[in-house]
């Protein structure tokens, strides 16, 4: 942080609302049966009700309402018995209708909460979550495809979406950026969302506004929008609070309005005065019914919900205390990593052992290959025979780390990679006898120093046995003998 940006920290607060858009993943539109797919060719996934066509009516999807309400109670909300879908009136080339589809007054999901600190030293914080409401999407204005004019895709219009909104309880960019990291994991392990930013399945506006520090009241706050990474909420929070705080040093006012960030310039730039819920003109959608979700069926979602991150780094704390901090966030980091390294972890009966498997050789392969982790090749049951087979004393550990990258590229059990290709351990005197004096012939110099006592080269000398045994030789026995070649 520069030393201006610092003192405007010092004598200004940042305070942060959320509002966080998140597509469904659903297989059709909230509203008709057109795809949601994304790639497909402009305006492929189209029809008479996502393009207002007169005399098309909506019908929704039931799908998008149970994924919603995951939603609302994995974040700790009351789900409503009756909520109600509105117009939301604007006007925009993407929005065929000339209204959205939306709730207002009456939203499906309210009062919950996440989290923020839990992993620092410091008091964790509740972020409130003032509503969970369902809606739709518009569709896409596309301004760079053909010169000197814009296009628009209707593909998207349509696509369901929950809007999360948040009470203004952020107070910096860094604790912004943690809560939506948080918000991205809990959607996540819930299935709803793949939550993939650069497609526009979760996408961030930010109202903020500034206050001295002590002050009570709220500031006059804009919304920023055009947010489509977590790393560019945080730039255009301190662009747009540096603008702000010079603003009012220079006895200006902040107007209420919609601000754009541009990512290339790091520029925020004013789009439109900000609208108020009056110049929406909201009324119910009168070809939609009340949404009305009977208790019991809030009460088996609610059963089918999946152990939720929070909950799963506090078991592993009572589990497992050999796991550091790093290690529990590493695994918790998606339920798949989590069932993953159970797995491995139950089946092997050495958690610490698979948590080292994990963390090292695991996600080496993972990022190598590009690979999440239920794609991965190698599945829990092969990796755990494979520790095993190291702590059985079958195969050395750097023989099993040759195992793991051939199980990575073809998928082959680990005990017939081992027998195939002459990694099982070998204790073998003279095997091993062989091996030293190839080493003690290949480098004279380093072998006459250790026999001549320079005992911190017996690791050196080890490592090169391994290397000409391809990982295969019993490294203990390899250190006996050359104890003894040595006279000690």
């Amino acid at each position: 942080m520069s030393d201006a940006a610092q003192r405007w920290h010092d004598k200004y607060e940042m305070v942060v609302g959320l509002e966080v858009h998140v597509h469904l993943e659903t297989a059709t539109k909230i509203f008709c049966r057109c795809s949601t797919n994304f790639g497909a060719a402009p305006n492929a996934n189209t029809c008479p009700v996502c393009l207002a066509l007169p005399g098309a009516l909506p019908v929704l999807n039931d799908h998008a309402v149970e994924l919603a309400i995951r939603t609302g109670l994995a974040l700790g909300c009351t789900i409503q018995p009756t909520s109600v879908f509105a117009r939301k009136n604007y006007f925009y080339p993407d929005l065929p209708k000339g209204y959205q589809i939306s709730q207002f007054d009456k939203p499906l999901a309210t009062n919950g909460q996440l989290q923020i600190g839990i992993e620092t030293d410091e008091t964790p914080i509740s972020i409130r979550i003032t509503r969970v409401h369902m809606e739709e999407d518009a569709g896409k204005s596309i301004h760079d495809r053909f010169a000197g004019a814009s296009a628009v895709d209707l593909n998207r219009a349509g696509v369901p979406l929950v809007e999360i909104v948040s009470e203004p309880d952020l107070r910096s960019a860094e604790a912004t950026d943690e809560y939506l990291r948080g918000l991205k994991q809990i959607l996540e392990y819930v299935d709803v969302s793949d939550v993939n930013m650069e497609e526009g399945s979760l996408r961030v506006d930010a109202n903020i506004s500034v206050r001295p520090h002590g002050a009570t009241d709220l500031g006059t706050k804009t919304e920023v929008k055009n947010m489509n990474s977590f790393s560019g909420v945080v730039r255009a929070l301190e662009v747009e609070f540096a603008r702000q705080c010079s603003v009012i040093e220079t006895g200006g006012r902040i107007q209420q309005q919609t601000m754009l960030w541009d990512a290339n310039t790091g520029q925020v730039r004013p789009a439109r005065s900000k609208e108020g819920s009056h110049d929406y003109r909201y009324f119910p959608e009168p070809d939609l019914p009340p949404l009305v979700i009977p208790q019991d069926r809030i009460d088996k979602i609610a059963r089918s919900l999946p152990e939720l991150p929070e909950a799963r780094r506090a078991r592993y704390r009572r589990e497992h205390a050999d796991l550091t901090d790093y290690d529990i966030e590493v695994l918790t980091a998606s339920a798949a990593m989590g069932d993953y390294f159970e797995q491995v972890a139950r089946e092997c009966g050495d958690p610490k052992t698979a948590a080292n498997w994990m963390m090292g050789e695991v996600l080496a392969a993972l990022k190598s290959t590009g690979q999440a982790i239920d794609q991965f090749g190698v599945k829990p049951p092969d990796l755990s025979a494979l520790i095993v087979m190291v702590r059985d004393g079958v195969v050395s550990h750097s023989a099993a780390k040759q195992i793991f990258g051939a199980m990575v590229a073809t998928g082959d059990r680990p005990a017939d990679i081992a027998k195939r290709d002459g990694l099982l351990k070998v204790t073998d005197d003279d095997a091993l006898i062989r091996w030293i004096d190839d080493v003690f012939a290949e480098f004279p110099a380093e072998a006459a120093r250790y026999v001549g006592g320079e005992r911190r080269l017996q690791g050196v000398l080890v490592g090169h046995v391994m290397k000409k045994s391809k990982g295969s030789a019993d490294p203990k026995r390899v250190n006996q003998l050359l104890a003894v070649r040595s006279g000690t």
